[in-house]
């Protein structure tokens, strides 16, 4: 008859109970997996920010650059922000007839 072997068994159980903890310390533990989605969702959502941060800047470089080099963008910006006319030149204000509500008849005593 064999005799069993406890301090090899006890060895095995050890290393079971090992890894099951490090198992679960790495999917649920902190910088475990679920942080690490978190992060990336977070990551995703700036790196789009970034994006549309970098087109709007694009096109304010772009704007800067076009009232540097030329008056056709100065002048079109004092005609529209600033209501400014040339010399020479008449200003109309179209203004719609805003009809008034009837009145209505007071009634009779």
């Amino acid at each position: 008859m064999t005799r069993p072997r406890y301090g090899l068994l006890i060895l095995i159980g050890l290393l079971a109970m090992l890894l099951v903890g490090l198992q679960t310390r790495l999917w649920h533990g902190e910088g475990g997996r679920e942080a690490v989605v978190a992060l990336q969702a977070q990551v995703d959502a700036l790196a789009h920010e970034n994006g549309g941060l970098r087109q709007r800047n694009d096109a304010l470089a772009a704007e800067v650059q076009d009232l540097k080099s030329g008056e056709a963008a100065v002048e079109d910006r004092a005609r529209s922000e600033l209501g400014m006319i040339r010399p020479g030149e008449v200003f109309y204000r179209v203004v719609e007839n805003v009809q008034a509500a009837p009145a209505t008849a007071a009634p009779a005593p």
